[in-house]
This record gives C-alpha cells, sequence and structure tokens, in this order.
C-alpha cells in the first residue's frame, strides 16, 4: 500500500510539474498582441490572448513567471510601444495581478 502512495504522490507532482505556465506559453498567447505593441497592427484577437494568459496562470507562480516572461519580451521585441503595454488589461478588460511594464518587481506577484 505504501508504494501504491508513494507512486500516486510522484503522479501528481509530475502532472503539476508539466502544468506550470512557461514562456513558451505566454508567448504562444501573447503573439497576437506583438503587431499592436509594436505599432504594426491593430488590435485584432490580441484580448483573447490576454484572457487566455490571465485564465491559465492560476497560481502565484504561474502569475511571477507570466509577469517575467511578459517583462523579459518587452526588452526583446523592437519597438514594443510601452504605454501601450501598460494599457493592455484596461484596454482587454482583464485585470491582472502585476503591471505589464519594464520596472515591474514579479517576485512581489502573489
Amino acid at each position: 500500500m505504501g508504494k501504491i502512495s508513494c507512486i500516486v504522490v510522484i503522479l501528481c507532482m509530475v502532472v503539476a510539474i508539466t502544468n506550470a505556465l512557461t514562456c513558451t506559453n505566454v508567448n504562444t498567447y501573447m503573439a497576437d498582441c506583438e503587431p499592436f505593441l509594436t505599432n504594426k497592427g491593430l488590435l485584432g484577437t490580441c484580448c483573447d490572448g490576454v484572457k487566455k494568459l490571465n485564465a491559465a496562470a492560476t497560481t502565484t507562480i504561474d502569475r511571477q513567471t507570466a509577469c517575467n516572461c511578459l517583462k523579459a519580451d518587452g526588452t526583446t521585441i523592437v519597438g514594443i510601444d510601452s504605454a501601450k503595454a501598460a494599457l493592455l488589461p484596461v484596454i482587454c478588460g482583464v485585470s491582472l495581478p502585476y503591471a505589464i511594464s519594464a520596472t515591474v518587481d514579479c517576485s512581489t506577484v502573489e
């Protein structure tokens, strides 16, 4: 019985780890926002991705990951309009527990 319990716990841990949000996930959700945020296109389906990202980030670790990924994207994607990025949650009607900003401290996100 002890071995079965151990196996169940390990399987649960593997499932939890594989469901963790990654920057690849964040970039997939936010891909449709890049033209809007770089002033090369319209908002389009960007808000769909923002809403999906918000729904996917269900734990503190997921929210901190999303925050860090967005912060990193802001420095690596050329031409990001930081004002548009900061307003994106408002534009999309989403309440994020962090600001989309290059100066946000993602370690404080809960």
